[in-house]
């Protein structure tokens, strides 16, 4: 059980452990359980590296995540620029479907929209352009088509929990309607309920995944 200075504590101590972050930049505070991030930082990695830290922290129960994105002037680009490398970027990784995602660049906030056969791509496509430089935000509106989903995909994404080290998937349910599946039930941590999002998009057929898994908390600390 911890209190929610321990938490804080815990999760100043993670960012500070990330050689990537300047700790100092990051303000943490914790109600609950529920970690605020807020901030300034020069590059959106940075942003996605402080949030990924914090998930991994034992005791958070959620995330709200206000840091603010401030591009150095020599690494700012133009709309325009930052549109021809972010499709560049795109055409040159093996995993996307360039042809299939519609970009949108404005003041550095990237949108992809389109439609994608697999959880994967969707995935792949935002991993090939977060690095870029000018990019401040990067909003994923690209959906998975719809395709015929086997009878027993409850069984399967059961295995695939229970295949998973970090899932105790006796804690985990499953539920299927559609191409829709629900995840409901309890957790240890916020990247356990990451990897059950993860495991069930990765079953053939689905098309969207609702996570109703709340990390567990068997007694709370003020």
């Amino acid at each position: 059980m911890k209190t929610d200075l321990e938490i804080q504590k815990n999760v100043i101590d993670q960012l500070r452990w990330q050689p990537s972050l300047d700790a100092a930049e990051i303000g943490v505070s914790v109600k609950n359980g529920i970690v605020t991030l807020s901030g300034l930082v020069n590059s959106y990695p940075k942003k996605l590296a402080a949030e990924k830290a914090a998930k991994k922290v034992s005791g958070v129960k959620a995330i709200a995540e206000d840091i603010i994105v401030h591009v150095y002037p020599e690494k700012q680009k133009t709309d325009t620029e930052l549109a021809e490398a972010v499709a560049n970027a795109l055409e040159w990784h093996s995993a996307v479907a360039t042809e299939k995602i519609k970009i949108k660049v404005e003041d550095g906030f990237v949108t992809l929209s389109g439609e994608v056969d697999w959880s994967y791509e969707r995935t792949m496509a935002v991993h090939a352009i977060e690095n870029l430089a000018g990019v401040r935000m990067v909003v994923n509106t690209i959906t998975i088509k719809a395709r015929p989903i086997t009878e027993d995909i409850i069984k399967k994404i059961g295995s695939a929990f229970q295949r998973h080290a970090s899932i105790d998937s006796e804690k985990v349910k499953v539920s299927v309607s559609g191409n829709k599946v629900t995840l409901s039930g309890t957790v240890r941590s916020w990247s356990e309920r990451e990897d059950a999002e993860d495991a069930a998009w990765a079953a053939s057929g689905v098309s969207q995944v609702i996570n109703n898994l709340v990390v567990e908390e068997e007694e709370y600390a003020l």
